[in-house]
């Protein structure tokens, strides 16, 4: 994450780090409670993990319900798809049409140079159709093709040509580096898709997560019995 150009998804590293941070702390109670038998940081170390794994199974019930709808439409004569912001679920489209939201993202999404680098690394218009773009580079580089706006290069389109179509996103867009499409729908639409892309990959990961720490959890909850047994015979004594 932070080796991405664009300071919105630097800025994840910070709450990763502090997770991990979190469940550093909270897996040293638990070694100190079972190296030095001392019953309370056990415990504690018991209902902390138990929050934990509660919160990673809510996490990845929702992140799998939220991302259960949208997808790319085709476009003729390219490879690249474009997306449609009705198309994914209603918690996506609210945050996104979030003007103070938005703001803040369409801020990281001028700053990045996805739009910029496009004309240098498509030479031609036929390599410009063929190029695989990511969601954001479909959504926010470039307009609609329903506009049907004249491409002339990777990054800049005849705006002389009025288009037939009333999406409000061709009106939007203008070959101004900070402007382009980044007020469209479609920008937004290939935001959520690429959210539902990596939350996926998060949802994916906190199974994976899930079931390694459940194992853990059982292991502890043994060596809090084995605590358990080891003062009642202390006492016994």
């Amino acid at each position: 994450m932070s080796t991405h150009n664009d300071e919105c998804r630097r800025s994840l590293t910070i709450p990763v780090i502090a997770l991990g941070g979190v469940i550093f702390l909270i897996s040293l109670a638990g070694f100190l409670g079972a190296w030095k038998n001392i019953s309370c940081l056990l415990w504690t170390y018991l209902i902390m993990l138990l929050v934990v794994l509660v919160a990673i199974m809510v996490f990845t019930v929702l992140a799998f319900i939220i991302t259960n709808t949208g997808t790319g439409h085709v476009v003729p004569g390219a490879r690249y798809k474009e997306y449609r912001l009705q198309d994914y679920s209603s918690w996506f489209v609210k945050q996104l049409n979030d003007s103070e939201k938005w703001t803040h993202l369409r801020s990281c999404l001028v700053k990045s140079d996805d739009c910029n680098n496009l004309s240098k690394r498509y030479k031609t218009l036929k390599e410009y159709k063929l190029a695989d773009l990511t969601p954001m580079e479909s959504g926010c580089c470039r307009p609609p093709m329903e506009c049907g706006y004249p491409a002339l290069n990777a990054s800049y389109f005849d705006l002389s040509y009025h288009p037939v179509s009333t999406n409000i996103d061709c009106k939007l867009y203008k070959n101004a580096r900070s402007v382009r499409c980044y007020d469209c729908d479609s920008c937004k639409a290939g935001v959520a898709q690429y959210m539902k892309t990596e939350w996926r990959v998060v949802a994916i990961f906190n199974v994976i997560l899930f079931v390694i720490l459940s194992f853990v959890y059982f292991v502890a909850c043994c060596a809090r019995g084995n605590a358990g047994g080891s003062d009642a015979k202390g006492r016994g004594r």
